[in-house]
């Protein structure tokens, strides 16, 4: 029985990308860089703030003085710009009060910096109450390691296999596979049904009341 489900958060339960990419993008000019269109940064993002930073500089990130100004601005900007775009995606408000209806816990642990992930959820989501809520936290590394999803289980003494992982990319594939949990991709994030399908996942929802049914049946 699944008693918590895991999701991802960018691009899985909020569309940030346009706050992600407007904030860098104002980091690129200030280095003298050309800006990058929206739409790249859908392959920019997953692995943390610092590794969406180098992708969107190319080759200029081996420049660490031009790096450094980029990060500089970029973290500035998206503290005062984190909601300014960023919105749930449809059908997922439902999705999480039907989970709760179920008695299922349901919990965020995101690749973004710590300090970001209550923000959004409380203006996106601000009718849900998460579990957990987790972005980067200094103590564990990065998904798609498996270290921060399973101190978050052992928090609550919930099991491998009484949960379900739930992201948009490759990454959160190799995240649930390292964690050796369930896991369920959504298509409607920033990378895709075939990255998600490559990368070895055993669903992949078209929509939120999908999802919900494959995770509350999953079992069966």
């Amino acid at each position: 029985m699944i008693k918590i489900a895991v999701f991802d958060l960018d691009g899985t339960l909020v569309n940030s990308l346009t706050d992600l990419a407007q904030s860098v993008n104002k980091g690129l000019r200030r280095a003298g860089l050309d800006e990058q269109p929206i739409e790249n940064y859908n392959h920019f993002v997953g692995n943390g703030r610092e590794v969406m930073i180098k992708r969107a500089m190319g080759k200029s990130s081996e420049d660490e003085a031009k790096l450094a100004i980029v990060r500089s601005v970029f973290n500035d900007e998206y503290k005062v710009h984190c909601n300014d775009n960023t919105v749930a995606y449809d059908g997922c408000a439902e999705l999480l009060q039907k989970l709760d209806e179920r008695g299922i816990k349901t919990a965020v642990l995101s690749n973004k910096p710590d300090e970001f992930v209550g923000r959004i959820l409380k203006k996106v989501y601000p009718q849900h109450c998460f579990t957990e809520a987790w972005g980067k936290k200094p103590e564990y590394k990065i998904k798609p390691d498996s270290q921060a999803l399973l101190a978050m289980l052992s928090k609550y003494g919930i099991g491998k296999n009484e949960c379900i992982y739930i992201g948009d990319s490759d990454v959160d594939v190799f995240t649930a596979k390292n964690s050796e949990v369930k896991m369920a991709g959504v298509e409607w994030g920033f990378r895709g049904r075939q990255e998600l399908l490559d990368a070895g996942a055993p669903f992949v929802a078209s929509t939120a009341d999908e999802l919900f049914e494959y995770i509350v049946n999953c079992d069966e």
